[in-house]
């Protein structure tokens, strides 16, 4: 049988064909490849920022803010390292190297401003951190909503009155001779106790002072935290006959352990800081080997007798301090509750 005359054309044919159709149109080249004017990033950043002008305008105070009280004075942290003189000026001051932290470190004091600075933050921590989680977990579970109100108010006032006012009113309570509890204490036939200016005493009193003033403001992020826990999650414990402190403890405390990771790495940040403002307040002479810190320290050897240099370079070392335990509490957090700060 004869084949028909017109033969079709092969497969290579075919594909030749197709790749020089290929190779004469222009290669098509992506969007990221495509380089664009600086002009046209600018404009494009420029409407970006126009179309959300209301909440830059909204954020501009709380960066100007931190611009100029935070990030520009640190171009006079220099004076760390310096003998700093006001006639000669931050950049005309010569260079002493580390004899500011030298003179700190080999103070007669530096023993005692570490150890009472300690124990005033990890006794605030260790007891304070309990105290407003406790009391967030029983506001939260209150079915009565009247006692909620009258407890959270009366929780939050103390943190919006001054140190000055609290020590008014812890004067009004512990005064030796009219303060109520030493009047409760002679009504016993006891003896009365000067607890602002005992060394025995005063420890306690600046540290439970201090969970009264500031317990109550930190319960709202425990209590914000609680109110994000899913209440089918409490509704299907309850079914399956739950009780209360097995709710709270399985469902209650893991819901909120990230906040209290959060919490607690930002204190630890802070383990250097006891509270200058409570302490200069509270104490005084007859309490100065329990009472002082670096603060408080820094502020009358810096301050008051001028020593700009040596309260820069505390400052510094405080610094430092905490950045260091920031960091590594973070990757240890990170590593063990899967949680962190960054």
């Amino acid at each position: 049988m004869k084949k028909s005359g017109v033969d079709r054309p092969s497969s290579i044919s075919q594909d030749d064909n197709v790749t020089e159709k290929t190779a004469a149109q222009p290669a098509l080249v992506p969007n990221a490849a495509i380089e664009i004017p600086w002009r046209e990033k600018f404009r494009r950043l420029w409407r970006a920022v126009w179309r959300h002008r209301w909440l830059y305008i909204i954020v501009l105070p709380s960066v100007l803010f931190f611009v100029i009280f935070k990030y520009w004075p640190l171009f006079n942290a220099q004076i760390a390292f310096k003998d700093f003189k006001p006639v000669l000026g931050v950049v005309g001051s010569p260079w002493v190297g580390l004899k500011h932290l030298e003179a700190f470190f080999n103070s007669y004091y530096f023993s005692r401003l570490i150890g009472n600075t300690l124990f005033y933050s990890i006794a605030g921590l260790i007891l304070g951190m309990p105290t407003a989680i406790i009391l967030a977990i029983a506001l939260y579970e209150t079915r009565f909503n009247m006692i909620r109100s009258i407890v959270q108010t009366g929780a939050y006032i103390p943190h919006f009155l001054s140190w000055v006012i609290m020590f008014g009113v812890l004067l009004t309570m512990l005064s030796p001779s009219e303060g109520l509890i030493n009047e409760i204490i002679k009504a016993t036939e006891g003896k009365s106790i000067s607890f602002l200016t005992s060394p025995k005493y005063f420890r306690w009193v600046a540290i439970f002072s201090n969970i009264w003033k500031e317990t109550g403001w930190s319960t709202i992020l425990y209590y914000a935290a609680l109110m994000g826990i899913e209440t089918a999650l409490f509704e299907a414990a309850s079914v399956d006959g739950a009780s209360r402190l097995q709710r709270i403890w399985h469902i209650s405390l893991p819901g909120i352990l990230p906040v209290i990771m959060i919490v607690t790495l930002l204190r630890l940040g802070h383990i250097l800081d006891a509270g200058f403002n409570e302490i200069f307040v509270l104490y005084s002479v007859p309490v100065y080997s329990v009472a002082d810190i670096i603060d408080t320290w820094v502020y009358r050897a810096g301050i008051l007798e001028f020593k700009y240099s040596l309260a820069t370079a505390v400052g510094m070392f405080k610094g430092v301090i905490g950045l260091v335990l920031l960091v590594v509490s973070n990757q240890l957090a990170k590593r063990w509750a899967r949680t962190s700060l960054y």
